[in-house]
């Protein structure tokens, strides 16, 4: 028989809304994973109060340590929350679709008029306030999940400076962070009483893809699905994994159209991976578009929802809030050193400075403020900068 402790909280939303929210953050939702995670736990979580905190603490522990893009696994995850399997699948379509079709439209006007000249100005001003943006995300996380813990500080900053220093996420210090955290806060009664008995935490299994030696979207297919399965963290760590396959092994794309294809995601809102639509149709068309991208999404989409019933079963033991506490100490530390890797890209001269410390302070004053308001703002400065300071 159910009591009110072990009855499960009936969720505040329909699983409508939840699509809907995220198909309009898949259309508006721009600055990438960091900013992205940083908009979920703003409006889910702070404003609605749909998602609770220990819940997306889990999503966003699950995210880290399954290999895939960061913002499109936490959509997924937070869908499963209270709507498991459908609702993590409808969440998942409704957050990558818009950008999809977006990268599929400009690649035909890429494909058409032979690149896109005018986007180096857009992205420019974009590129700047960006950071900005993904400043603000960053120092939200902070404040709500580590507070004045001198322990998940000392892991945060690890965190950063790792990122930082390598210019990606390292899987082993998040876990590493979680099994120091679970150690140390609520040992298990093994260790305690000096035992050596093993514990079996399978993670996924699910690496192994063959590449094909098929035709062409064969190609595409296996190795976008190879990337989607093994690379972790978030656009940051997947864009040179792209570039060493794309351009210099199977050269598909030339060095200038990578590029082109990296600021294509950039200037689009959803997740930054989304370049793998854009790659996609530039190699073979409208289809190798879409293989492309589900080719990548479809690994992050099962890595979510196979171990989701175990996070949501066992989330709350003891052990495993401090693992999860620790996993997300060092998740939005390497978010932070993130903001640093990504500003030393954008930011290039004193105007992309001000562009970013002006949105920074905007963000700021106009709590408020929606992001995409914002970007359209920095994106017309771009184009009046730009031809300015590159005269």
């Amino acid at each position: 028989m159910n009591t009110p402790e072990n009855t499960p909280a009936l969720p505040r939303y329909s699983l409508w809304q939840i699509v809907r929210y995220m198909l309009a953050l898949g259309t508006w939702g721009f600055g990438g994973p960091v900013a992205l995670v940083g908009y979920m736990y703003r409006d889910l979580v702070e404003k609605r109060g749909w998602i609770t905190e220990g819940d997306y603490k889990e999503g966003m522990a699950l995210a880290q340590l399954m290999p895939g893009p960061l913002a499109a696994q936490l959509a997924i995850y937070l869908g499963y929350v209270h709507y498991r399997v459908l609702g993590a699948t409808l969440v998942g379509i409704a957050f990558v679709l818009p950008s999809f079709l977006m990268v599929v439209a400009i690649g035909a006007a890429y494909a058409a008029f032979g690149g896109i000249g005018w986007m180096q100005a857009v992205f420019y001003g974009v590129g700047a306030s960006v950071i900005g943006i993904i400043a603000m995300s960053a120092y939200k996380l902070t404040t709500k999940n580590i507070g004045k813990d001198k322990l998940l500080w000392a892991i945060f900053a690890v965190s950063a400076a790792v990122t930082v220093v390598t210019k990606s996420e390292v899987i082993w210090i998040f876990l590493g962070a979680g099994v120091l955290v679970w150690l140390l806060r609520a040992p298990p009664k093994w260790l305690a009483r000096g035992q050596a008995n093993s514990i079996a935490a399978p993670l996924a299994a699910f690496f192994a893809i063959d590449n094909l030696d098929w035709h062409k979207l064969g190609q595409l297919g296996a190795y976008f699905a190879y990337a989607g399965s093994f690379v972790f963290g978030s656009g940051l760590a997947i864009v040179p994994f792209l570039y060493g396959g794309v351009v210099q092994e199977y050269h598909w794309l030339n060095d200038r159209q990578f590029v082109d294809a990296v600021a294509v995601a950039m200037i689009t809102p959803g997740p930054v991976v989304i370049t793998t639509g854009f790659i996609g149709y530039l190699v073979s068309g409208f289809w190798g578009a879409t293989v492309a991208a589900a080719a990548t999404f479809i690994p992050c989409y099962l890595f979510t929802i196979l171990p989701a019933p175990y996070f949501k079963k066992h989330g709350k033991r003891p052990g495993i809030v401090a693992f999860v506490d620790g996993v997300t100490a060092a998740a939005i530390g390497a978010i932070t050193g993130a903001v640093v890797v990504i500003g030393q890209r954008s930011i290039s001269d004193v105007a992309t400075a001000a562009l970013a410390l002006i949105t920074v302070a905007v963000l700021w004053r106009f709590k408020k403020l929606p992001e995409p308001v914002v970007v359209a703002v920095a994106a017309i400065a771009g184009l009046v900068l730009y031809p300015l300071s590159h005269a």
